[in-house]
């Protein structure tokens, strides 16, 4: 449809779709930066999706039982921000609009999830926003399956553009909410056929209807101009059992000179394409105004979701105070009052048994224990269930004959797994957790990087985490991938030593509401290095004395995982000789750092010569060697230089010189 035929035939809705296009005009004008050619084509879409079937209500932005709406295509943040503007929100003020990509203001360069209310997830790489919202619609039917339909009934919404789809990581979500049948799930895709460089079938000849269809979604189109069509579509989209896709035909930077080429893509800020395009939407108002008419009918559609969200309140005060007060806690994030006690007992038990156990069995140890007492875990594997040993008994799968079922099959999509525990924790409600091999997060990495962008707090069960998972070899063998993790900000890695060590991590892993965490768990057994029950967490410590010199401390050795057993036996060989040797097993490095001072200067003098050892590269522990009142000439490490070998872990350990005599000679070393 023209814009002639839309202004004639359709007025209002036009009036309503051009305050999307005219803000996003001036806003990227003024701030000389943005793009502005995705919100201006892609407006009508969002107008009919606002006003005729999202629920949603800008006075309760954070109501549990709201449509969620993602904008994948983050580099259009101006078509979310104008929204949020025009519907409502008290944040999104026409001065955030003005400032639109400048310091302190919220409306950032791509969605921030955090900065602006209504803004449900952080995109701007493209593909993540879809990939979250199956994690958003696994939530949902999960959450409506335990509280039923009166409590949780809602759809997630995305639009998403053709750099959403070719990214790698669309076909692991897609295919995952294929084959879940995730039913509220609708796909708006923003079919203009444009990317930087130029025309889509530059790079690209993918039937994305056919793949789509093919992955197990229903697939409709409709004129994403025609108000009319667009309704009908998302009408047809929400009656169907499966997750939808809609192609959306539309035209990039609507009515400009620049549309429908590349330079559409990006910052339209000439001042006489601005005021013609403006001419060609009949729009004769000044920069960002907004005439009343228009103002009124968007503050009209920010309105209407208010009735819907009331009732809803009314359902939950029906529910039993107990009741209530779960879900509350749940979508608080907050920890049922047993952990605390289950953990310590959990703690006690294994004190008295010292089980040699590899730390992914302890993990499920631990998790036989928390899981019956925390509903809102959700955990699962890609494709490597019985190694990373994220399903505890009582669990069952979730799938669409089970939607009770609390542990999901991945398949081997570990960057997909990623986004979706994402968007699991930003739904709310849920305590997310799942695993794959250490080595694997080279694959899930970009959205574990968000998880910490974004302030969440999935836990990330990474095990076979050293050349101590053995004869798989270095393709599979971890070796800078800690150094990699602990150099994410706000990335919380721990590495425990034993069964105790676990039980404690996975407590610190759950009671994180802003911050996720990874759990480096090993193949192998490790012997228990926590031979007496202590009431304290001492992994949340970060790093604590596991084992002090009998006689006068001449040396510190300082490991994580699987090599504070090794530690403990050097100690041995340099007591024997007199050599005061003191083990501080530092599981989180994070944690450890937090501490204050004095803490850290117990734990770590001055004067003793200091060897860490860890099976990995030593970037990042020279703050540990070197620092905190360490010198590089009594500083050394013990560990990998170079990637693995295929070979039997005890084998490896010797060949590579990771062993208790090792460490040992480094200390009579340094020590001269």
């Amino acid at each position: 449809m023209d814009i002639d035929t839309l202004r004639t035939t359709h007025p209002d809705h036009w009036r309503k779709a051009a305050a999307i296009r005219t803000l996003t005009l001036d806003a990227v004008a003024a701030a000389n930066s943005g793009h502005s050619g995705a919100p201006m084509g892609i407006a009508d879409v969002a107008t009919v999706l606002f006003e005729k079937h999202l629920r949603f209500d800008p006075t309760a932005p954070n109501w549990p039982d709201r449509d969620r709406f993602i904008l994948s295509a983050g580099h259009g943040s101006m078509l979310i921000y104008s929204l949020l503007h025009l519907t409502g929100y008290s944040d999104m003020t026409l001065d955030q609009i003005k400032n639109f990509r400048q310091w302190g203001a919220i409306t950032a360069g791509h969605p921030e999830y955090g900065h602006a209310t209504g803004v449900e997830t952080t995109t701007g790489p493209l593909g993540q926003g879809i990939a979250n919202s199956v994690g958003f619609a696994i939530a949902e039917e999960h959450l409506r399956a335990q509280w039923g339909k009166k409590i949780v009934d809602h759809h997630t919404y995305v639009i998403a553009g053709d750099g959403c789809l070719m990214e790698g990581i669309s076909q692991e979500a897609i295919g995952l909410a294929g084959k879940q049948k995730l039913g509220r799930l609708i796909v708006l895709w923003d079919n203009n056929n444009i990317t930087i460089d130029g025309t889509v079938d530059m790079s690209d000849i993918t039937d994305q209807k056919a793949r789509f269809a093919a992955s197990g979604w229903s697939v409709f189109e409709c004129d994403g101009h025609d108000p009319t069509d667009i309704d009908r579509a998302i009408t047809a989209a929400k009656a169907t059992d499966t997750p939808s896709m809609i192609a959306c035909k539309t035209h990039i930077a609507l009515g400009s000179s620049a549309q429908d080429t590349s330079k559409g893509h990006g910052a339209l800020t000439d001042a006489k394409l601005i005021a013609d395009t403006k001419a060609a939407y009949g729009w004769d108002y000044e920069a960002f105004e907004i005439p009343k008419d228009v103002r009124d009918a968007w503050a009209a559609i920010g309105a209407r979701g208010q009735e819907a969200r009331r009732d809803w309140e009314a359902r939950l005060a029906d529910l039993s105070a107990n009741k209530q007060a779960e879900f509350a806690r749940i979508f608080a994030g907050e920890l049922p009052k047993k952990l605390t006690a289950t953990i310590k007992a959990l703690k006690r038990q294994l004190a008295e048994v010292q089980p040699k156990v590899a730390t992914r069995k302890a993990s499920e140890m631990a998790l036989e224990v928390i899981n019956p007492i925390m509903a809102e875990t959700l955990g699962g594997s890609a494709d490597l269930t019985g190694s990373n040993n994220t399903k505890t008994a009582d669990l069952g799968v979730f799938g669409p004959e089970n939607r009770k079922g609390r542990f999901i099959h991945y398949g081997i999509r570990e960057h997909g797994m990623a986004a979706a525990l994402n968007g699991m924790a930003l739904h709310g409600g849920i305590k997310p957790y799942s695993g794959t091999f250490m080595c694997f997060t080279d694959y899930a990495r970009a959205s574990m990087r968000l998880s910490a962008l974004m302030k969440i707090a999935p836990v990330y069960v990474m095990t076979h985490d050293s050349i101590g998972l053995g004869e798989d070899g270095p393709t599979h063998q971890p070796v800078e991938h800690l150094a990699m993790l602990r150099a994410t900000p706000n990335m919380m890695v721990m590495r425990p030593a034993d069964a105790t060590e676990t039980a404690e991590a996975w407590e610190v892993a759950l009671g994180q509401t802003k911050t996720p965490s990874v759990l480096a768990l090993s193949r192998q057994n490790l012997a228990a290095v926590r031979t007496e029950f202590k009431t304290k967490n001492l992994v949340a410590q970060g790093a604590y004395v596991l084992a002090d010199a009998t006689a006068k401390r001449q040396a510190i050795l300082m490991a994580t995982g699987s090599e504070v057993e090794i530690a403990m036996a050097a100690r041995d060989l340099l007591e024997a000789e007199g050599i005061g040797t003191r083990v501080v097993s530092m599981p989180c490095w994070e944690l450890f750092e937090a501490q204050d001072d004095s803490y850290r200067k117990r734990v770590l003098p001055g004067g003793p010569v200091r060897v860490a050892v860890e099976a990995g590269v030593r970037l990042g522990w020279d703050k540990w060697l070197l620092g905190e009142r360490g010198r590089e000439a009594k500083a050394g490490f013990v560990g990998m230089t170079d990637f693995g070998a295929s070979a039997p872990a005890e084998v490896l350990y010797e060949k590579f010189g990771i062993t208790a005599e090792a460490v040992a000679q480094k200390v009579r070393d340094l020590l001269g």
